[in-house]
């Protein structure tokens, strides 16, 4: 426990966020359609912005499709998973009702195609994902998020057979654990919170940074005893150059064209 965590008020819902964890291995059991609705019903419950209701999730039953997405997320574990979803940005359900109502989807008008749009529905994908999550380890269920899946989003855009205006955002693998690691270390409250203004200068911003990448190699040299791992600040560092990145950003191709950021 970190100082900022100690004196918190706590009840169920605090204790079940609080002792969250990435789950990857879990038990080779189904899970059971009450849970899977009620899972599927708390995500709809999830904040939408402005009741737009942009958002998607598909649930991957098939074998040889989350093989695929698997090899995508270089996981083979997510292919093992109980319960697999892939949420989605979309306002093609949007664009459909809209035309509908007589809306030209192609005209200069149209709105639902355009980069806020998009950031909305990417945000109310995540709320419902996160909600999903949450539910999930409140059921003694265990949980990944997968940002894996867009190592190849054109590759999985084919796969799901995802329409003009939808976008892959997160994928999320449920099942009952198999495995209990120990739980990732956060930084203290006050090197994210601030108050009324971000911090004037770096040294302000950074003056927890030595310890918290002593605790946080603590960590991984308890949890990978037989490989070392670079401190957080490194890690930081590495990932901040990373060029694999540039190739799973959101880049409307002409053959392959989704959400359109024309303004």
């Amino acid at each position: 426990m970190t100082e900022s965590q100690k004196n918190l008020r706590t009840n169920e819902t605090i204790e079940t966020l609080l002792n969250r964890r990435s789950i990857r291995k879990f038990k080779p059991e189904a899970i059971d359609v009450e849970t899977v609705a009620t899972l599927e019903t708390v995500a709809q419950h999830a904040a939408s912005s402005q009741y737009l209701q942009d958002w998607s999730a598909i649930r991957v039953e098939d074998p040889a499709v989350k093989g695929a997405i698997a090899e995508i997320a270089h996981q083979t574990y997510v292919a093992e998973a109980p319960l697999l979803y892939l949420f989605v940005a979309d306002e093609h359900r949007n664009a459909a009702i809209a035309t509908r109502k007589g809306v030209d989807v192609h005209s200069d008008e149209f709105t639902l195609n355009s980069s806020y749009r998009f950031t909305q529905a990417q945000n109310d994908a995540v709320l419902a994902l996160h909600a999903m999550e949450t539910a999930a380890y409140s059921l003694d269920l265990g949980c990944v998020i997968l940002g894996s899946v867009l190592n190849n989003p054109r590759k999985l855009i084919k796969l799901l057979h995802l329409p003009e205006f939808t976008y892959p955002v997160l994928g999320l693998a449920i099942g009952k654990p198999d495995q209990s690691p120990a739980l990732k270390p956060r930084m203290e409250r006050d090197d994210q919170f601030f108050i009324n203004r971000y911090p004037a200068d770096d040294g302000e911003l950074l003056h927890g940074l030595d310890a918290f990448d002593a605790t946080a190699h603590k960590y991984y040299d308890l949890r990978n005893t037989d490989r070392p791992v670079d401190a957080f600040s490194d890690q930081i560092a590495n990932n901040s150059v990373d060029r694999g990145v540039f190739s799973r950003s959101v880049t409307p191709v002409a053959e392959d064209q989704h959400f359109r950021f024309d303004r």
